[in-house]
């Protein structure tokens, strides 16, 4: 920074700067009737002395996955997944993670009941190895990784190796597990500390390295990882420091994920929960207090509507998304399945056709937001844009297909109060008569739409922009599932999707309950003796997931 007086001197002349950093500039003269400058060297910052200043190529990143729900994933945790060539990753973490690093090598290091738990020597081998070769690597931890999570071990590595890294702070089980069963760790009234224990030290060592009396007289709340298998060790070490056997405790297990657990008990009871570690298997956090009793007030989690319910959603994976997030806000367990698949035509010429002749037509009508991304990006690919609608009236079935239109800054002149075929009929009515009238349209599906068109007096062409596939095969998994009575409720978004999990899973679905988007798709499941519980009001994911929640 520069160094300045006042703006002017006496008789109007402007100062100049003494001196500036990094620059050497001769003293100026001492000014006339003005005070005297006293040079000064400009100032050197004298770079530190780095220990890994002279790099390997690569770069890891150390990064907190959080708890498990994929959405508490830091923004820089998720910008290094984006930028990555590698993720080594914890059986903890959740592998809907991975799907910000599509570009990536995943290498699982270990999964409890599933695959073999990797060695910290084995990971930080092939961590450097990877990062020797030049290549970005996320480190991808659950929970925090200054919290037991052994990162000192692999810093310890990444210096000796002088490999470049960055550690990505993440929720902590203990924070989350806490926020997530209703219970503060911190009270003003109750406990006003924490202390982040481990129920689970280094093997090997020939004594704690712990102080229970300390920690059974601690003034505040107690959060205890990794304390199934040693439960016995750890609440006994407490009951005989003196910690009253009474003392709350809450149990918590999978915190923030809709299939979180959570139990109450006293300390004394603790091990009668947790053994054998069948019963209540890990990643289990106790958190041990009287703050745990707020959890009969502050437990929003478990209030949630559908808390405890398992749906599955049936639709085309890169559509599941809108119908998957409104229930799990609600609280719900979804399972993706698709029975269906939506794909571009084998032939494109109906649809280049139906381009080329689109000012001959009046209105087009869009059933569905598939048909809008499929003819609208197929105009773009023939070298074409937006002019080619120009005075065509653009009818949508309902608001997903409306809002499709808008992602290409196209605004809808029709949409029906009733999001599906008979709506669209009568909002159109006698408008359509003697008009041209273009449906863009599925493979298959409902002819209602045409068939009520022409009904009204209009000149009817249909050209079918995507395609939809059945699923070749019933999946094992949600075959068990179903036959286990492990999922409460099937979603059902159109007729097709109807025949298809009759076609695929048959006398598996006699246990669990079904939500229709229409009344159309509920007649169909009516016809396999099909129990419909749920019908959405509107054709809507957000209505469909509401008819769920409104189920008593």
């Amino acid at each position: 920074m520069c160094e300045y007086s006042p703006a002017t001197q006496p008789g109007g002349r402007s100062k100049r700067p003494t001196c500036c950093v990094g620059f050497a500039r001769r003293p100026p003269a001492p000014p006339i009737f003005w005070k005297t400058y006293v040079w000064k060297p400009p100032f050197v910052i004298s770079p530190q002395k780095n220990p890994i200043a002279h790099t390997a190529p690569g770069f890891v990143a150390l990064v907190g996955a959080g708890p498990g729900h994929p959405e508490l994933l830091t923004l820089r945790g998720e910008h290094w997944l984006r930028r990555c060539d590698v993720v080594l990753y914890d059986g903890l973490t959740n592998a809907d993670m991975l799907a910000h690093a599509p570009q990536a090598e995943c290498i699982c290091v270990g999964k409890h009941g599933q695959t073999r738990i990797w060695t910290q020597p084995e990971i930080i081998a092939e961590t450097l190895r990877h990062a020797s070769e030049g290549k970005c690597v996320v480190r991808l931890k659950g929970g925090d990784p200054a919290v037991f999570a052994r990162t000192s071990e692999e810093v310890d590595a990444l210096v000796a190796a002088k490999i470049r890294y960055e550690i990505v702070p993440g929720i902590t089980a203990a924070l989350a597990a806490g926020s997530y069963a209703g219970i503060p760790i911190t009270h003003r009234g109750i406990a006003s500390a924490v202390a982040l224990v481990t129920g689970h030290e280094e093997p090997g060592k020939s004594k704690s390295a712990l102080d229970w009396a300390a920690l059974a007289a601690f003034p505040g709340t107690l959060v205890i990882y990794m304390g199934v298998t040693t439960a016995q060790t750890w609440t006994q070490a407490l009951l005989d420091a003196g910690k009253p056997p009474e003392t709350p405790c809450a149990l918590v297990r999978r915190c923030s994920l809709p299939d979180q657990q959570q139990i109450s008990c006293r300390l004394d009871e603790v091990v009668e929960q947790l053994t054998p570690a069948s019963r209540f298997r890990p990643p289990v956090i106790t958190i041990v207090g009287e703050v745990t009793r707020l959890a009969e007030t502050m437990d929003w989690f478990r209030r949630r509507p559908l808390h405890g319910q398992r749906v599955l959603v049936t639709r085309p994976a890169d559509q599941a998304d809108e119908l998957a997030r409104p229930l799990e806000e609600l609280g719900a367990s979804v399972v993706r399945h698709s029975v269906i698949e939506v794909s571009a035509p084998q032939d494109w010429s109906d649809v280049d056709g139906a381009i080329d002749r689109l000012p001959t037509f009046q209105t087009i009508v869009f059933a569905s937001a598939n048909g809008v991304r499929y003819f609208m990006d197929r105009i773009l690919e023939c070298g074409r844009d937006l002019r080619s609608l120009a005075g065509l009236r653009i009818a949508a079935v309902g608001n997903a297909t409306a809002a499709a239109l808008s992602k290409y800054h196209l605004v809808a002149d029709t949409i029906p109060p009733q999001f599906d075929a008979d709506g669209l009929i009568a909002e159109l009515g006698e408008s359509v008569r003697n008009e041209r009238v273009l449906i863009i349209r599925a493979s298959r599906g409902s002819h209602a739409l045409p068939v009520g068109l022409r009904s009204a007096g209009a000149d009817v062409a249909e050209v079918v922009a995507y395609q939809n596939t059945d699923a070749a095969a019933a999946n094992p998994d949600i075959a068990a599932m179903l036959r286990r009575g492990e999922i409460d409720w099937v979603t059902v978004t159109s007729s097709a999707t109807a025949e298809n999990l009759e076609r695929l899973y048959g006398d598996d679905l006699e246990k669990c309950r079904f939500a229709a988007i229409s009344p159309i798709t509920a007649e169909v499941l009516r016809r396999y003796h099909r129990r419909v519980d749920a019908i959405a009001p509107t054709a809507t994911m957000q209505a469909l997931a509401d008819a769920i929640a409104a189920h008593e």
